[in-house]
């Protein structure tokens, strides 16, 4: 088998929906990446959680995908396996617009 590399642009990267192919899943856009700086790696991307209702009840969490997930990378899509997905934690970072008004 040939492999081919592919070299993108965070930008670019940031333009391609990531497709979930265990499950079919659209799991959005990629916002963030995380690097290693001992060895200069990508070791993580990361996708935000989307609003819930338009922002009034707050986000939901983000998610994380580890480079060894990532099966393709094309022209408009990354396809991703990924089996139990690994939300992080954003609830102290983002506040609903509703619990500021009730709390």
């Amino acid at each position: 088998m040939r492999w081919s590399f592919l070299e993108c642009t965070l930008k670019e990267l940031r333009s391609k929906e990531v497709i979930n192919i265990f499950n079919g899943e659209r799991l959005g856009f990629i916002d963030d990446i995380r690097f290693n700086t001992d060895d200069n790696s990508v070791m993580t991307f990361i996708i935000y959680g989307r609003d819930r209702f338009f922002g009034m009840l707050g986000k939901q969490s983000d998610i994380t995908i580890n480079c060894n997930q990532i099966h393709l990378v094309g022209e408009e899509t990354i396809l991703v396996s990924v089996e139990d997905i690994v939300y992080e934690d954003n609830s102290s970072e983002k506040r609903s617009l509703l619990h500021k008004f009730f709390t």
